[in-house]
């Protein structure tokens, strides 16, 4: 077992810490929270007034608790010296025999093949330079509905183990019914083999993980014996569209400061982002089931961010959950535009909002129930947000009105500051606010300047304070537009409509189309250009003070067909602007992947249009196929006599007819049972008859269009 160092007193240094951290908080709103309601109490409370007081607590609130985190994530950066700092209980690296084996889990809905699987085989060939791939199982886990799209991921499995010699240590299961999502498809493989491990890794399919990474998440694991999760801050890589450089540069950029300061209080009540993290089985199978929802008359009422959940039931089962926030190695894909970014963002805020319910929940740890709370937050505050704005822009009318009937000059300019009233408080509360959100991005800009070769990687520094601006341009423009997809999310979580859970869009293809930009922003752009006319109506200040909400508004189409583009994306590179370290100076894993998927993209093309079901075609033409797919399915002894009357004319019509003549549902039911799909292979061979002609010209056309196997000049 890898040996730990003198062990820490957490605890009592954890409660020292929050005690200062959120004392910071707590004065910093307090102070801009009397600024404001000595501003608007001056000629007495109205109930707009009010109601604005009541809207900017929460949201000044959580400003200052960003700008706390951001300070003192930079103080501990810069001092280099984080005494409670997981990572450092490990003093040395483990031989691979000193490990156990561990799984690592790929859960995949609904995912591009190529890019799972290579990914895959990146983590792979990196544990197996290192010598550690004897001590790593792998496991895609396949909820995948389509059945032709099932079917390549059994061929992609199949020719990777070929591959790189992964029989017997990488493994493919599809299961028969998705039940409960991604958390379901990770119990399922907790009831099956759960109890055969340790350890399991947990990725996302654009996951990539190194094995310098792996190896120290197992070791950390087996040094501290009370640790129950250990979750990564993994990169954003390899965007290609302006949307995801400047994702990455953002995260590359300002995320350690926020990541170093969330470590520095949360300690070992951290949380679980769902990925690239690693968990203790034993305690996760008993203590971290997800609770029922007490919901009722609302479709599909279960957890649709069930990590936060689990997190927050391991610490309530005693295991501490930790971030390893200056863990190398850790990677995953960006969304590649901004409607793919809020598609997934109306998921998560569905899951955020389900939590409510478990703040009441008995036993989970305070500072467990405050990231519940400011998971809710962060998406109730777009709500919050846009209320305060409207009520500022509804007082400002009532003040020109009210100027006019006084007749006195309503004047919001600088010449009117002859002292410290009203007026020059309320610009000195918002330069104060603008100065929380700047101020931690500067600092981060001084950590990277003060390093050569940090400042390097980004270009230098002229590039860096060059990308910097341009990122907070995007940002300014975005804010408003997110803050209303995030009202709309919200609202209709309130309603009760339901969410599916969808498979992402993880690359940027050609943009988008100005259909459907026109489509998701005409709306956004309506908004911008009323709240344009109103604020010029009520006075030009109030329309300049406001410019940077509406401006975002009405230029959102445009701006979502730029940042869409990978040509936009390409010249950004070529000026060394929203560069990352990860793009500048890639490790070997991501130059293997970059070069794997770019020799995939030059490989020959499908048809615009093949004929469907080509691929379940191979499945039932090709021995080869056939068998594995059989193989990859429990068989029964016997076959109930009511089930074979269903299969067997079913089986006769996919012969006769061709499969697209039958539903999807057929389809499946034929695929899902291993004695269909052995007796149609069978049936095809030993009956090439008249009769099936229709079916042999179907797959003789097909077959050759249709396939899944990647290059085998990947492996090397």
């Amino acid at each position: 077992m890898p040996q730990a160092k003198q062990p820490f007193d957490f605890s009592c240094s954890s409660k020292a810490r929050r005690f200062v951290f959120f004392n910071l908080v707590v004065a910093m709103t307090l102070m801009g929270t009397w600024v404001l309601a000595d501003i608007l109490w001056r000629g007495g409370l109205t109930r707009i007034e009010i109601g604005m007081l009541c809207l900017f607590v929460p949201l000044f609130s959580m400003v200052s608790l960003g700008f706390i985190q951001a300070v003192t994530g930079f103080l501990l950066l810069w001092s280099g010296r984080d005494a409670l700092n997981l990572s450092k209980t490990l003093a040395a690296m483990p031989a691979p025999d000193a490990l156990p084996v561990t799984a690592i889990v790929l859960p995949i809905h609904n995912e591009e093949v190529s890019r799972v699987y290579e990914g895959l085989r990146a983590t792979y060939l990196s544990l197996m330079r290192a010598g550690y791939h004897e001590r790593f199982h792998f496991f895609v886990l396949s909820d995948t509905r389509d059945v032709n799209q099932s079917i390549e991921e059994e061929i992609a499995w199949v020719e990777l183990c070929k591959q790189v010699r992964g029989f017997g240590r990488i493994f493919y299961r599809h299961r028969r019914m998705p039940l409960n999502r991604k958390s379901g498809n990770v119990s399922d493989f907790c009831r099956r083999w759960g109890r055969g491990y340790r350890y399991m890794v947990v990725l996302d399919a654009d996951s990539v993980m190194d094995s310098r990474a792996l190896i120290r998440m197992v070791a950390l694991m087996e040094a501290n014996s009370r640790v129950g999760i250990i979750q990564t801050a993994p990169q954003l890589v390899l965007g290609s569209t302006f949307f995801s450089r400047w994702m990455q540069f953002a995260s590359s950029t300002y995320g350690p400061i926020f990541s170093a300061g969330l470590n520095f209080w949360q300690q070992a009540e951290g949380n679980y982002w769902g990925h690239n993290a690693i968990l203790r089985v034993a305690p996760f199978m008993e203590h971290c089931a997800l609770p029922e929802l007490p919901i009722t008359g609302m479709a599909d009422a279960r957890f649709m961010s069930h990590d936060y959940v689990e997190a927050a039931l391991m610490r309530k089962a005693g295991y501490a959950v930790w971030l390893a926030y200056d863990l190398d190695g850790s990677y995953e894909g960006g969304p590649p535009t901004v409607i793919e970014s809020a598609k997934r963002d109306r998921r998560w805020c569905r899951g955020n909002m389900q939590h409510a319910w478990l703040l009441s929940f008995p036993g989970i740890h305070p500072v467990n129930r405050l990231h519940l709370t400011l998971g809710i937050l962060s998406y109730l505050a777009s709500p919050l947000w846009l209320f305060l704005l409207i009520f500022g822009t509804g007082q400002s009318a009532i003040e020109v009105w009210l100027a006019k009937i006084r007749e006195f000059d309503y004047d919001v300019g600088l010449t009117s500051f002859l002292d410290i009233g009203g007026i020059r408080l309320a610009l000195i509360l918002y330069l104060v606010t603008m100065g929380m959100l700047l101020v931690p991005k500067g600092l981060a800009w001084l950590l990277i300047l003060r390093n050569r070769t940090l400042r390097a990687v980004y270009g230098g520094a002229f590039p860096l304070v060059v990308s910097g601006l341009l990122e907070q341009v995007v940002a300014t423009l975005l804010a408003p537009v997110q803050m209303l997809f995030h009202t709309r999310f919200v609202l209709s979580v309130l309603l009760g409509r339901p969410v599916h859970w969808i498979s992402q869009t993880r690359n940027g293809n050609d943009g988008l189309d100005w259909r459907t930009a026109i489509l998701t922003h005409g709306g956004h752009t309506l908004v911008g250009l009323v709240w344009a006319v109103i604020s010029w109506k009520i006075h030009p200040m109030v329309f300049w003070w406001m410019s940077p909400v509406f401006i975002g508004l009405c230029v959102s189409i445009p701006l979502d067909i730029v940042l869409s583009k990978n040509s936009w994306g390409a010249a950004l590179a070529r000026f060394k602007l929203l560069r990352s370290p990860a793009e500048q100076a890639p490790p070997p894993i991501l130059q293997h992947l970059k070069r794997n998927l770019s020799a995939l993209e030059k490989l020959p093309r499908l048809p615009d249009h093949p004929v469907e079901d080509g691929v379940l075609m191979q499945a039932v033409l090709d021995p080869y196929l056939n068998a594995v797919h059989v193989s990859l399915y429990a068989r029964k002894t016997s076959e109930a006599a009511a089930r074979r009357e269903y299969l067997l004319p079913l089986e006769d019509r996919f012969l006769r007819e061709g499969p697209s003549r039958l539903t999807l549902k057929e389809k499946r039911v034929l695929l899902l049972n291993p004695d269909s799909m052995a007796r149609l292979h069978a049936r095809v061979w030993r009956e090439p008859d008249a009769a099936l002609a229709a079916c042999w010209n179907f797959a003789l056309k097909q077959c050759n269009l249709v396939s899944a196997q990647p290059s085998t000049h990947l492996y090397r």
